[in-house]
């Protein structure tokens, strides 16, 4: 079964993250580099990846590569456009990662193949549909539909964190005032609660646990705005469920609870929303796996979604 090992690439701002799972989508394999800034060294990195895993594989050959990266992508052709953080701006990744391995890599944003990561890792079926909150530095949500990634016309769907909540509200690097995406991100906690701690969300809940006044104002906030955007995907939607990921999910049970509470409350409110039952429709992504690299492995099989068993995957 070595043939049917499909690579999945996670290209990240300051890592990359690379696994081989089989037919299954089971994790056999998996690497994490460093990511380099600028087109070669996003080249140079996405090839050590596929290299490495070839060895780790003993030289077997991969049935498919795909890589899940940051930015605006054109699926059809692999290019990518406007991934800032990696210093790219019209770089056609697929064609030439394909030329350099010998084989063709099909391309995909990243939330979009975490979205298909997180709906393979939680076993859902080909007739369910689910939305995947990213909360990382910005917020985005990808959707899968019928066990498909449903992109839109434009391959826009999805971009809530550019629905503007707060007429009046700061200006977003987008053009608009007051983006849900300021409200409920890494960023936005950056900018209201700033701080030198490496894990700056942790200590917002942290300090607003030990009765800091600001934490809790933020911390408030941040959860309402979250309850916000899984009411919106909902009502837009109908999603069986909306599964959080990105690295605020890292906060775990505390963040979960608190978004929780608050669709409860709204719900206490109003028997429309109590109907909708969106607190059991909210979970989290799978603790200590890469949903962006078993999602990148799946865009690149391009042949249907192989349920990834979490107890599989390495961290």
């Amino acid at each position: 079964m070595t043939d049917l090992l499909r690579v999945g690439i996670d290209i990240g701002g300051t890592k990359t993250d690379a696994v081989a799972i089989d037919a299954a989508g089971r994790v056999l394999h998996d690497l994490r580099l460093p990511t380099g800034f600028g087109a070669e060294a996003v080249l140079a990195t996405a090839v050590s990846a596929v290299e490495g895993l070839s060895r780790a594989a003993g030289g077997a050959p991969f049935a498919s590569i795909g890589i899940g990266i940051p930015g605006t992508v054109d699926v059809a052709s692999g290019r990518v456009e406007h991934a800032v953080n990696l210093g790219l701006s019209g770089l056609d990744l697929g064609a030439e990662v394909a030329a350099r391995v010998g084989r063709g890599v099909r391309v995909e944003n990243d939330v979009n193949a975490a979205a298909l990561g997180a709906f393979s890792l939680l076993g859902r079926t080909a007739e369910q549909s689910m939305a995947y909150l990213n909360l990382g530095t910005g917020l985005a949500a990808g959707l899968v539909l019928g066990g498909r990634l449903w992109r839109g016309s434009r391959g826009v769907a999805g971009e809530i964190g550019h629905i503007p909540v707060d007429p009046a509200g700061p200006l977003c690097p987008c053009g608009q005032r007051g983006c849900l995406e300021l409200m409920a991100s890494g960023s936005a906690v950056a900018r209201q609660w700033p701080t030198d701690d490496p894990k700056p969300v942790r200590a917002l809940f942290a300090a607003a646990d030990a009765g800091d006044a600001l934490a809790s104002s933020v911390r408030e906030r941040l959860t309402e705005n979250v309850a916000a955007a899984v009411r919106l995907l909902v009502l837009t939607v109908d999603v069986d469920d909306v599964v959080i990921g990105g690295g605020l999910s890292s906060l775990g049970d505390v963040l979960l609870a608190d978004v929780r509470a608050v669709l409860g409350r709204w719900a206490g409110d109003s028997e429309f929303l109590a109907s909708l039952e969106l607190p059991s429709r909210v979970t989290l992504v799978p603790h200590g796996v890469n949903a962006a690299a078993i999602g990148a492995a799946l865009v690149g099989a391009a042949d249907g979604v192989p349920r990834a068993d979490a107890a599989q995957v390495r961290a």
